[in-house]
C-alpha cells in the first residue's frame, strides 16, 4: 500500500465509469486512495498518483470519506461487510457517497444501517456515460441530510459539471430512474429510426445530418447517431448495464402502480440484445434486436 495521509478520500469501484471519475479527482489534486476487486484495474490510477490500498480494510482505515461506484447492492454489502460484525467498525465515523445506481429501497435501507452505526450517507448517482465521465461533465443527483450533501458537494466538482439536490434518500435514485426513462427511450428510438431509414434505402449520412441539424438534436443523439452510422458499437454505456438500469425503472414503476409502456418495450429489446451476445457492446447495439425482429417478419 502506498503511504497516504489519513485525510485522503477513498474510491472503490474502477469500472467503465469509475476509472474515469477517479482519474478526474486525482488530476484535480484530490488525495485519493483506490481499491478494486480486480487489482489490475488500479494500475492507471497508481500511475496518475493515487494510492492503492492492499484491501478494503486498509482503505477505510485511511479514508474518512469513501466513494462507492459499484455494480450492485451485493457488491456494496460485501465491501462494507454489511450483515457482519465488521460493518459497524467499518462505517462508523465515515461518510459514504454512493454514486452507483442501485434499487431505491436498497439505498434507503443502507442509509438506515449506516446512520445507526454512526456513519453518514449521501446518494449521488450520476447521469452520463464513459465520455462525459472522462470529460468531468457528469450530472450528479444528491440526496441525504442537508449538511452532509453540502459537505461533499465540492468533492464532486472535478467529476460533475452540475449537481442537484433531490431531498431525502432515496430521492436522488428515484430522480436518476426518471432521467433514465428518457435516456433509454431516446436512444432506442434513435436506433429504430436508423433501422427504418436503412431498410427504406435512405442515405444514412444524410439522415444523421438532418437529425443533427434539427430541433431534436442533443449531445446524446449526436454521439449515438454517429456510432450507428459508423457501426461503432464500442462501449460507452454497455447493453448489460442499460438492461440493469432498465429493470430498476420497470420494477419501480410496477411497485408504484405507474404505467410504463415505452420502458417495458425497451426492457424486452435490451434483454433480447444481451441474449444475442451483445451485452458488452454500447447501448446502440439494441439495433441488433430490432434487426432480428424485422428478419422474423414473414
Amino acid at each position: 500500500m502506498t503511504t497516504i495521509p489519513s485525510a485522503a478520500t477513498g474510491f472503490i469501484g474502477l469500472g467503465t465509469m469509475g476509472e474515469a471519475m477517479a482519474l478526474n479527482l486525482v488530476k484535480a489534486g484530490t488525495r485519493l486512495m483506490v481499491w478494486n476487486r480486480s487489482a489490475s484495474k488500479c494500475g492507471v490510477l497508481a500511475q496518475a498518483g493515487a494510492a492503492v490500498a492492499d484491501d478494503v480494510a486498509d482503505l477505510f482505515a485511511c479514508c474518512g470519506v469513501v466513494i462507492l461506484m459499484l455494480a450492485d447492492g451485493a457488491a456494496m454489502d460485501a465491501v462494507l461487510a454489511r450483515g457482519h460484525g465488521a460493518f459497524g467498525a467499518r462505517v462508523k465515523g465515515h461518510t459514504l457517497i454512493n454514486m452507483a445506481t442501485v434499487p431505491p429501497a436498497y439505498s434507503k435501507a443502507l442509509e438506515t444501517d449506516v446512520l445507526a452505526a454512526g456513519g453518514r450517507y449521501v446518494e449521488a448517482p450520476v447521469s452520463g456515460s464513459r465520455k462525459p465521465a472522462e470529460a468531468g461533465q457528469l450530472v450528479a443527483m444528491l440526496a441525504g441530510l442537508s449538511e452532509d450533501v453540502a459537505a461533499i458537494r465540492p468533492l464532486l466538482a472535478p467529476m460533475c459539471q452540475q449537481s442537484f439536490d433531490c431531498g431525502a434518500v432515496p430521492g436522488a435514485l428515484l430522480m436518476k430512474l426518471a432521467v433514465n426513462v428518457f435516456l433509454i427511450t431516446l436512444v432506442t428510438g434513435l436506433a429504430e429510426a436508423t433501422h427504418f431509414a436503412e431498410c427504406l434505402g435512405l442515405d444514412l449520412a444524410t439522415f444523421v445530418a438532418v437529425l443533427d441539424a434539427g430541433p431534436m438534436a442533443s449531445n446524446v443523439s449526436r454521439v449515438k447517431a454517429a456510432k450507428l452510422l459508423k457501426q461503432d458499437f464500442s462501449r460507452q454505456a454497455a447493453i448489460s448495464d442499460v438492461l440493469k438500469n432498465n429493470q430498476l425503472v420497470v420494477e419501480a414503476a410496477h411497485e408504484a402502480g405507474i404505467a410504463s409502456p415505452l420502458i417495458d418495450v425497451c426492457f424486452a429489446l435490451y434483454g433480447q440484445t444481451e441474449a444475442l451476445g451483445h451485452g458488452e457492446e454500447d447501448m446502440v447495439a439494441v439495433i441488433r434486436a430490432i434487426e432480428q425482429r424485422t428478419s422474423a417478419i414473414p
